[in-house]
């Protein structure tokens, strides 16, 4: 019978990243890869934890996996895996399940399942016990799902345990990967034509804590006593052929005027940083357990607009978690229009078992959770039109990503370097391209109309 497999990926880009390193491994053993929606021999569901949602998520592409093929193989893998094997387990719609750091062995799993006739007593032997593992898990690629943008990952795990988050459980301490490791699939990346690069992880600051031995320059990065992650983005900048290099989320106590002088000057930087707040109230951080105050913070995003012309500064905020008073609520509403974000994510506060805010009193009505995320989705509305106004007079340096169909008419689009969606008229223009722009008026909630410079 012919070897077939097929990919659903939910969650974050280091979950992509690692189905891009799976699918490697299944396409090296002679299995031609489907989509998720046609029929496969095995199909793999990289799961996601991060919220209630997520759970219910995976726990639905799983059962629509074996509807798709009763006989194929369904294959649970990942962070939902890690947070309820007991309960995966005992669901006899999966047939495999596999923890986080042993997704490299997915395919040897698999195939050893097939040679046993797919009989198998103890599938618990494939979930790390990831609290005391400190390996980082080696995987790799050379192609990814994306055609212009690669995601690198560079470290795994957490060691902050924020009261809210549940992924120091499911992803473990933090483990990073060499940068001899990473400059290689970088460098075999950018050979296979790939432009910009996206450096991921689980908490992209810590890279590099867990090394013996760190960088001899000794320079105060706050909480984080290195400056490997600095180090390896100038390393990185080296490699002949890369145009840029994005940064995925950082804590923003790593920025320090020493980290941002030494990355404003490496040329294929993206101004774009992802700084994760939550909240723009510090009696909420606390609670959180968030190791920052906004002081602090707003002090950071300053420190980035000095040396950046107009970056992109972007966030992440929670809102109703437990004990939020409408007091609370204000200031955050208030804090995040003095920082004045080019885009923000908004979430309501999800309850997850295993974690300190599970337990908190003053839970928060989810109606109330409701209103206010739909004036702080407002507000992040407003405030990345005005980022967008304000970079009007801005050359805008897009790589060319794919077609579009907007309002009727089909334009090539892409990213700025500060993350803003631009769309072209599509005469010659093919994706990787990278070509030089001005905003000239708006499409839709998404695009932005650019004339190019030729």
């Amino acid at each position: 019978m012919k070897k077939t497999v097929a990919f659903c990926t939910l969650g974050c880009k280091v979950n992509q990243y690692e189905t891009d390193a799976m699918r490697g491994s299944f396409e090296a053993e002679g299995y031609e890869v489907k989509e998720f929606s046609q029929e496969a021999s095995v199909y793999v569901i990289n799961t996601c934890t991060v919220t209630n949602m997520a759970d219910r998520k995976s726990r639905q592409m799983l059962h629509r996996a074996k509807k798709k093929n009763p006989e194929g193989i369904i294959v649970a893998v990942g962070c939902y895996v890690q947070a309820a094997k007991e309960q995966l387990e005992e669901d006899t719609m999966i047939d495999l399940v596999i923890g986080n750091n042993m997704k490299s062995q997915v395919v040897q799993i698999v195939e050893q399942y097939i040679r046993d006739n797919r009989q198998t007593e103890n599938r618990d032997a494939y979930v790390a016990d990831i609290a005391h593992d400190h390996e980082y898990e080696a995987m790799h690629i050379e192609t990814v799902s994306e055609h212009t943008r690669a995601y690198i990952k560079i470290q795994d795990g957490c060691n902050q345990f924020c009261s809210y988050c549940i992924i120091p459980y499911a992803r473990g301490r933090v483990r990073s990967r060499s940068m001899e490791d990473i400059l290689q699939e970088v460098q075999a990346l950018t050979a296979n034509g790939y432009k910009e690069i996206v450096l991921t992880g689980i908490h992209i600051s810590s890279y590099g804590l867990d090394f013996e031995h760190t960088s001899d320059t000794q320079e105060d990065y706050g909480p984080f006593k290195n400056s490997a992650l600095i180090d390896l983005i100038e390393a990185i900048s080296g490699i002949d052929g890369l145009e840029r290099i994005r940064l995925g989320s950082l804590e923003p106590r790593i920025i320090t005027e020493n980290f941002v002088k030494r990355l404003s000057i490496v040329p294929q930087i993206c101004p774009h940083f992802h700084l994760s707040l939550q909240s723009g109230c510090d009696a909420t951080l606390k609670r959180m357990n968030r190791h920052y105050t906004t002081d602090l913070y707003l002090e950071k995003c300053e420190l980035l607009r000095q040396y950046f012309d107009r970056p992109a500064l972007t966030t992440d905020v929670i809102v109703g978690f437990p004990g939020e008073t409408e007091e609370e609520f204000a200031r955050t509403e208030e804090f995040l229009a003095k920082v004045h974000f080019s885009d923000m994510h908004i979430f309501k506060y999800s309850k997850r078992h295993g974690t300190k805010a599970a337990d908190m009193p003053d839970q928060i009505n989810p109606q109330i959770q409701t209103e206010r995320s739909e004036k702080l989705i407002t507000l992040g509305e407003k405030m990345k039109n005005d980022f967008i106004e304000a970079c009007e007079d801005q050359e805008q340096i897009v790589l060319i990503e794919e077609e579009a169909e907007i309002n009727g008419t089909k334009y090539m689009t892409g990213h700025s370097k500060n993350y803003i969606r631009c769309a072209f008229e599509s005469d010659g223009l093919v994706p990787n391209m990278v070509i030089k722009g001005t905003i000239n008026s708006k499409l839709n909630e998404e695009f932005v109309f650019c004339k190019r410079i030729d």
